[in-house]
């Protein structure tokens, strides 16, 4: 695991220095490569990589990158777990390896059969090979998006970086602010590929090849989609027979990932994933498995009591540590060094605080991402799709439409108040009756759905921007037909694409190697991802049960009555946080007069938001912490 850097300038006139500039974006990343550090640079065509190593397999200098290889030149981060079985496979083709390192496998594997290498791959990663005689760069992204790769291109200069903090150190760099980035934040609290916060700055896709060419033109090809194997025939057999072929590809997954030449822990949340996972290693394991788990004082949020049952069940050595409002503090003040873009899912800060629980213990971390999109995890699966399929059986679904239409969102909360003793509890009814009115007048399962994620909705983006220009829609960018799929298959698709390389891998990738501890997603080996696409819908979603067979394989190794409850997620109580502790930080980051000074958003819709939130009038809390994060990233990355 590393962190990788390089441009290519086809405007330079030796008017800066190309190994002071690599050097400056490279080591902007040392955090995430302590262990080594190397370039290199062709001052002949103006190009220079760099690369900062954590150096997990063959702690040697012979992994040190760049590497070289007869006309090609790697800079890579992240890890192929089945390199030996590739590199026996070039033995016999006549290559000799002087490392145990993945990164001559991957090499030495492209000089063997170019593009078509990566197939062979099983892993998270993210490269860029220079092409010495072709005068080519060759950039590549893993299939899921595990690993991330940013680039930018604009008059001449090609950069690109594992995260965008690195570009801010070149020159030529031009730091505009991309507002169709800023609405899909605001909007999802993420930014998706290939969109990012800056003009001109972009992300590649998973599953993607970047070509920039000898005459600088730039090729996008696809080697890799997720929708190929939704599509394909359904996988067919008993039940359990599938179990039994889902079991192995997880043991052979979760075995692969153990590969390394230092010290690996397991993040365990006692949920259906993270404990099917650690069952499984600690099965075939002779020594106890370090787990690790952060807690919530507030019970609605506290997950540490059940990792603690599966744990000691399991006898793993285990770590745990109560998350408070001090310790959520001092991780706010380095959100934006983090998370070089803006990023809106607060529950960065336990996972950055469960990543520095581990490092204390151990190099790598397994992360158990992935089980909801693959099996139908997500409560917002079941209401959505329940939602919709009643939506059709509707008479005269218009008329009742254009009926709540004519209920103000203001008149709707105070009926909300007058019978919310009889009602569930909602501190933000305001925008689910604004969203569910929305809802009544989508025409698509995809629209339905991309509403129900949004958090500020277009309307109210066009009254809280100042600035005039069209609000992007995120749900026409994904090159999905949601009219092909069943609404549960559509809504796994959908995430599989968006919710979870550019929310929970991001989250996941900065917080672990903030701190220069390696994080590995064993759920998310291609081999399964490929097998769970093709299983029949109720194999993952059975008698409103999900993860229907993932449990099924579980409940072999750990009681049924250990992790049975109600889905709980990673959040975190920020809604409480920031209504008492944390509360001055909202005052001094959204004050009015700061935001009417800052010239981007109309501050008096700022300000009537604050005023909602600290007077319980409904308002959704996720629309101040992401105003807050904007605030915090521009105060960073930009200037006050």
């Amino acid at each position: 695991m590393c962190r990788i850097v390089g441009f290519w300038d086809r405007g330079w006139k030796e008017d800066y220095s190309l190994e002071s500039v690599i050097t400056d974006m490279r080591d902007s990343m040392a955090y995430g490569g302590p262990d080594d550090a190397g370039m290199f640079i062709d001052k002949s065509t103006a190009l220079a990589l760099g690369h900062r190593r954590l150096a997990i397999l063959d702690l040697s200098s012979a992994g040190h990158q760049p590497m070289e290889f007869s006309g090609l030149v790697i800079t890579y981060n992240g890890e192929v777990y089945n390199f030996r079985e590739i590199s026996k496979e070039l033995e016999k083709e006549g290559y000799k390896f002087f490392s145990g390192s993945d990164t001559e496998v991957i090499l030495k594997a492209f000089h063997r059969w170019g593009l078509s290498a990566v197939k062979k791959f099983r892993g998270m990663f993210a490269f860029c090979i220079w092409d010495k005689t072709e005068k080519r760069l060759i950039l590549c992204r893993d299939r899921i998006g595990v690993k991330p790769l940013y680039y930018y291109h604009n008059d001449g200069l090609f950069m690109f970086a594992s995260e965008l903090k690195a570009f801010h150190y070149h020159p030529k760099f031009r730091k505009t602010l991309s507002f169709e980035g800023l609405a899909l934040f605001l909007q999802y609290g993420y930014i998706t590929s290939p969109f990012s916060i800056f003009e001109n700055v972009y992300k590649l896709e998973p599953g993607y090849f970047l070509i920039v060419e000898a005459n600088g033109e730039l090729k996008k090809l696809p080697y890799w989609s997720i929708n190929d194997y939704f599509e394909a025939e359904r996988i067919k057999g008993p039940e359990e027979e599938l179990a039994e072929e889902l079991e192995n590809l997880l043991n052979e997954s979760f075995k692969l990932r153990m590969v390394s030449d230092v010290p690996v822990g397991l993040f365990l949340s006692g949920g259906i994933d993270s404990s099917t996972v650690c069952a499984l290693l600690q099965r075939d394991s002779t020594k106890p498995l370090k787990t690790f788990t952060i807690g919530f004082y507030e019970k609605d949020f506290n997950e540490a009591e059940y990792a603690k049952k599966v744990a000691e069940y399991l006898g793993t050595d285990h770590t745990e540590l109560y998350c408070t409002p001090k310790e959520a503090l001092e991780v706010i003040p380095k959100w934006a060094q983090i998370y070089d873009e803006p990023f809106g899912d607060s529950s960065g800060i336990p996972t950055y605080l469960v990543s520095k629980l581990a490092k204390s213990k151990v190099k790598v971390s397994l992360s158990a991402d992935g089980g909801d999109e693959q099996f139908c995890g997500y409560t917002r699966y079941w209401t959505v799709g329940d939602l919709s399929n009643k939506l059709k059986k509707i008479p005269f679904l218009r008329l009742w439409s254009k009926s709540l239409s004519l209920i103000s969102p203001e008149v709707a909360f105070n009926l909300y108040k007058i019978f919310k003793p009889l009602l569930p509890k909602w501190t933000n009814f305001r925008d689910k009756y604004i969203k569910l009115r929305n809802i009544l007048n989508a025409n698509t399962i995809g629209m339905q759905y991309d509403i129900s994620n949004k958090i500020f909705l277009p309307d109210v983006l066009l009254r809280l921007f100042l600035a005039d220009y069209s609000i992007p829609d995120h749900s026409f960018k994904m090159s999905l037909n949601g009219a092909k799929y069943e609404a549960f298959t559509f809504m796994m698709i959908y995430d599989l694409k968006t919710y979870l390389p550019d929310d929970i891998l991001v989250k996941v990738d900065r917080a672990t190697m903030s701190l220069a501890l390696e994080g590995r997603e064993p759920l998310l080996d291609h081999k399964i991802i490929e097998f769970t696409s093709r299983l029949p819908f109720d194999m993952k979603y059975r008698n409103a049960i999900s993860k229907f067979l993932l449990r099924k394989i579980l409940y072999k190794y750990v009681p049924k009555e250990l992790v049975e409850r109600p889905k709980m997620g990673f959040g975190v109580p920020i809604y409480e946080w920031f209504k008492v502790e944390l509360k001055e930080l909202y005052k001094a980051y959204l004050d009015p007069e700061r935001i009417k000074k800052e010239g981007l958003f109309n501050h008096e819709v700022v300000e009537e938001l604050l005023k909602g939130y600290f007077q319980d009038k409904g308002v959704n809390h996720n629309k101040l912490w992401l105003l807050f994060v904007f605030e915090l990233w521009k105060e960073r990355w930009l200037g006050s």
